[in-house]
């Protein structure tokens, strides 16, 4: 399984979208400061995750979240009381 993910920075409150095939190392990842772009935000939590059960399918879902803000205006919007 690949897994896309949000978690939320407990330090400026600001989401972060990612992609794994194992959430709860890469989860630690974060929190351990071991990904340079999420090193300052420390700590986080998981606030959503969607499973995939291929690594394409889950990468192109990621880069749809980031770079296109309807998506993740529409997935925000339905989660919106696990953002908070």
């Amino acid at each position: 399984m690949y897994y896309v993910y949000v978690l939320k920075s407990l330090k400026d409150e600001k989401l972060y979208v990612g992609s794994t095939n194992d959430l709860k190392r890469r989860l630690s990842e974060h929190n351990n400061g071991l990904n340079r772009s999420t090193k300052a935000r420390r700590p986080f939590e998981l606030r959503y995750y969607e499973a995939c059960t291929n690594e394409h399918d889950a990468r192109t879902r990621e880069y749809n979240l980031k770079k296109d803000g309807k998506a993740l205006g529409q997935l925000k919007k339905r989660i919106s009381e696990s953002l908070k």
